[in-house]
C-alpha cells in the first residue's frame, strides 16, 4: 500500500498545474512532497527488512525440521552408528543367604546405514559379566540383519531378529519396561529375548495398523533335557530354543503379528508363531532313552494391549502355548524326571502412574499382578502315568521406576509369589541405554 500511495504522490506532483501557483507555493508543494516521498522510502526499506527477517526465521524452522528428520530416520548414508543398553540388579530373597548382585546383562549394538532403502542392525550381549567355560555367564549375538524398504509401508528383513511376540520381546532394554526384572510371563511363557534367524515383512498401513510376517527356523525337542528341571521347568520354549547355533532347520516355523495404534497412545495387538520341533531327530537327546517322533510342533500365541493416557501406563497380556507329539517320548521318563508339558499359558495385568517429575527426572510407582503355568498339562498316557499339571503360581509386584532422564533409570520393587513363598524377595536395579 505505502508503494501505490509514493506513485499517486509522484503522478500528483507532476501533474499539478504550475500557471496558478508562484514559485514560492510550488517549492513548498515540492518540499513537503519529497519529504512525503523520503518518509515512505524509509518505511519501504523497514518493511523489506521485516520481510528478510520472516522469510530467514523460516528457512532457520525448515532446515531444523530437515535434520530432526533425518536423525529420527536414522543415520546418514554410509555411516555407522554405535548403541546398546546394560543393567546390574541387586537381589535379596527371604532366603538371606541367596542375596546376591550381578551385571545382569551388557548389550552392545552396530548400526550401518548403507543407501536410502538399506540398513544392518545387530546387537551383541553379555551376560552375568564374565563368560567362560567355568563361568555362568554368556556371549551371544542377539540380532544381526538386513532391512531393506521394498514400498513405501513396506519393509523386508532377512537374518537373525527378534520375533514380534507380546509387548516385551522387541522392546527389552530397561528403560523400556518396568520392576528390576522382566516380567515371568515374557520371560518364563514367551521366551525373552526370542530370537529366530529367517526372512520377514513388516509394514503398515495409514490407518494405524502395524503388522509382521515371515518365516524362521523353530525350536528343537532333542534339546530338552528331563534332568534339568530348573531351565526346563521354568521356561519350556526357552529349554529348546536353538538361538540361531548350528539351528537344525529341518522344520521351519512361521509367525505373525498385528498391532493396531490408530488412537494415540493406546496399542493393541496379538502374535502367532508354529512350527515342527521334532527337527527329524530324537526327541531329548539328554535322556537316557531319547526316542525319534515325527509332528511334534510348538504353537505360541498371545494378545496385549497398552494404553498410556497422560501420565498412566496400563498394559494387559495373555499368553498360551502348546507343544504335540509328546506322549511316546514321555512314556521313556522315570518319575523324578522332567517331562515336556502340552500346555503352558500366563498373564498378566500392570498399571503404573508418573507420580512426579521435574524437567528430564520422573518417578512411576507400578503395581502388577500375574499368573502363568509352564505345565499346565501333559500329553495323556495310558496306566494313569500321566504326569500332574504344575499349580499355576502368582506373583504380585509393586515398586517403582526412578528415571534419572530418559536413558537411565533406578528401580526398585517387592515381589511376593503364592505357591512358593520362600521365593519372596526385595530388588533394586540400575538400567541405561545410549
Amino acid at each position: 500500500m505505502q508503494r501505490t500511495k509514493l506513485s499517486l504522490l509522484l503522478a500528483a506532483l507532476l501533474a499539478a498545474p504550475c500557471s496558478h501557483a508562484d514559485d514560492a507555493e510550488l517549492r513548498a508543494r515540492i518540499d513537503r512532497l519529497e519529504a512525503e516521498v523520503q518518509a515512505l522510502t524509509a518505511a519501504l526499506k523497514q518493511v523489506d527488512a521485516k520481510a528478510e527477517a520472516i522469510a530467514n526465521q523460516q528457512e532457520a524452522r525448515a532446515s531444523a525440521s530437515d535434520k530432526t528428520v533425518a536423525e529420527a530416520a536414522g543415520p546418514a548414508f554410509g555411516s555407522t552408528t554405535i548403541y546398546g543398553y546394560g543393567e546390574l540388579n541387586y537381589s535379596h530373597p527371604r532366603a538371606s543367604s541367596q542375596t546376591q548382585a550381578d551385571l545382569r546383562r551388557a548389550v552392545f549394538g552396530f548400526g550401518h546405514r548403507f543407501d536410502d532403502d538399506t540398513r544392518f542392525m545387530s546387537e551383541f550381549e553379555f551376560e552375568h559379566a564374565v563368560a567362560s567355560a567355568s563361568d555362568r555367564g554368556e556371549a551371544e549375538v542377539e540380532q544381526f540383519y538386513i532391512d531393506h524398504r521394498l514400498t513405501q509401508n513396506t519393509d523386508l528383513k532377512a537374518g537373525l531378529f527378534l520375533i514380534p511376540a507380546g509387548l516385551l520381546n522387541e522392546s527389552h532394554e530397561p528403560t523400556h519396561y518396568y520392576g528390576v526384572e522382566r516380567n515371568f510371563v515374557e520371560t518364563a511363557i514367551i521366551p525373552s529375548t526370542w530370537r529366530e534367524g529367517g526372512v520377514g515383512l513388516h509394514g503398515s498401513s495409514d490407518f494405524g495398523l502395524a503388522w509382521d510376517t515371515g518365516v524362521t527356523t523353530g525350536f528343537n525337542l532333542a534339546k530338552w533335557d528331563p534332568s534339568n528341571t530348573s531351565e526346563c521347568q521354568g521356561s519350556p520354549l526357552g529349554c529348546v530354543h536353538q538361538e540361531m547355533q548350528l539351528a537344525n532347520a529341518r522344520d521351519l516355523s512361521v509367525y505373525g503379528a498385528l498391532n493396531w495404534r490408530g488412537t494415540p497412545g493406546l496399542v493393541v495387538g496379538a502374535s502367532l508363531f508354529t512350527g515342527g520341533a521334532g527337527q527329524g531327530g530324537l526327541v531329548g537327546q539328554q535322556a537316557a532313552a531319547p526316542v525319534p517322533v515325527a509332528g511334534d510342533r510348538v504353537t505360541l500365541w498371545d494378545a496385549h494391549a497398552r494404553w498410556t493416557p497422560d501420565r498412566w501406563d496400563v498394559s494387559a497380556l495373555y499368553a498360551r502355548g502348546s507343544i504335540s507329539g509328546t506322549e511316546t517320548y514321555n512314556q521313556t521318563l522315570v518319575h523324578d524326571s522332567t517331562p515336556i508339558p502340552s500346555e503352558f499359558f500366563g498373564w498378566y495385568t500392570q498399571a503404573a502412574y508418573r507420580l512426579w517429575e521435574s524437567g528430564r527426572r520422573s518417578l512411576s510407582p507400578f503395581v502388577r499382578y500375574e499368573r502363568y503355568n509352564t505345565a499346565s498339562a501333559y500329553a495323556v498316557l495310558p496306566a494313569t502315568l500321566t504326569p500332574s499339571a504344575h499349580p499355576t503360581e502368582s506373583v504380585a509386584s509393586v515398586g517403582f521406576n526412578y528415571q534419572l532422564n530418559p536413558d537411565v533409570v533406578f528401580k526398585a520393587d517387592y515381589q511376593t509369589f503364592q505357591v512358593d513363598p520362600t521365593r519372596n524377595r526385595f530388588d533394586l536395579g540400575l538400567g541405561l541405554t545410549y
